[in-house]
């Protein structure tokens, strides 16, 4: 259903253009007043501007009631499709131990006894184990 009223919609989309663009303006009727314009044509004497006027007017009567045919069967169908149809999702939370420091801690060597000793410090005087003050 959705994509028959799809096809009258462009169909009446691309008729609205055409018959725009086919049709004179004001101006041009003074041009058929001295003789260069076809005062009598296929549509008869008084012209095509009430004939395509008319039928402007009756496709876009089509191309308003197939735009709201189209937004009440979007809306029945309930579908979220955009990026903003869906709600936000919140990133999950690393696993984290309770009670443990929120800053890393330097690794502790260990003693011969066993003990943990104080943490390694660099060899080649470089800051990287100190804390800043």
């Amino acid at each position: 259903m959705e994509l028959l009223v799809l096809i009258v919609h462009v169909i009446v989309a691309a008729g609205i253009i055409a018959l725009v663009l086919i049709q004179h303006g004001k101006g041009a009727d003074v041009g058929a007043a001295f003789g260069t314009g076809s005062a009598g044509s296929v549509f008869g004497s008084a012209g095509s501007a009430n004939f395509l006027s008319r039928l402007t007017a009756v496709l876009a009567v089509v191309f308003f009631l197939s735009s709201m045919g189209l937004t009440w069967i979007s809306t029945k169908r309930g579908v979220n499709k955009g990026v903003m149809g869906s709600p936000a999702t919140t990133p999950a939370a690393p696993d984290k131990v309770p009670g443990a420091p929120d800053v890393p801690v330097a690794p502790a060597a260990k003693s011969a006894t066993g003990e943990k000793a104080a943490p390694v410090v660099p060899a080649d005087g470089s800051k990287a184990g100190e804390v800043p003050k």
